[in-house]
């Protein structure tokens, strides 16, 4: 064998295995994202033990925020005058939603499966976006097909419960 043939060869494996290395980094960094952005809403839904609990009559919604009335159904919270939701297609004025309070009172997130599953959206969406990563530069046809119901699936039961 040739000296010319056998550096063909580690140079096609060191390129193959710098692709491996890239494309691995891109779609972890796009998982880890897609959990970071959800885990800032999604804590106080499914952590609610501790937390003020109870539901938000909407009155307006302007500004990217819904307000209104609190009233409490959790022990030793407290009513209040306005409690702040993210404007979504979640939320509508004029409908009552079951909320966790986020520490400080103000601003609230919603609760049960509905709120559960919204709050993971960001991950849906990172996983079908890593799906595609992971089919064309890591060559995983079956585990990018996983990631890819997973997300949907995520998606669509989000879209069907809120």
């Amino acid at each position: 064998m040739s000296p010319a043939v056998r550096s063909s060869r580690g140079s096609v494996a060191a390129l193959r295995f710098g692709r491996f290395a890239a494309m691995g980094t891109v779609a972890a960094l796009i998982l880890i994202a897609g959990v970071w952005a959800s885990w800032g809403t999604a804590q106080h839904a499914m952590l609610t033990k501790g937390r003020e609990r109870g539901t938000v009559a909407v009155e307006r919604c302007a500004g990217g925020t819904c307000a209104g009335p609190y009233a409490p159904s959790s022990p030793g919270s407290q009513p209040r005058a306005e409690v702040r939701l993210e404007s979504s297609v979640a939320v509508e004025e004029g409908r009552t939603y079951a909320v966790v309070l986020k520490p400080g009172g103000e601003e609230g997130v919603r609760a049960g499966p509905a709120g559960i599953l919204y709050a993971w959206v960001p991950l849906g969406g990172a996983l079908l976006l890593a799906s595609v990563v992971v089919a064309g530069g890591l060559l995983r046809t079956r585990v990018a097909w996983v990631m890819a119901l997973s997300g949907a699936a995520l998606l669509t039961a989000a879209f069907l419960v809120v």
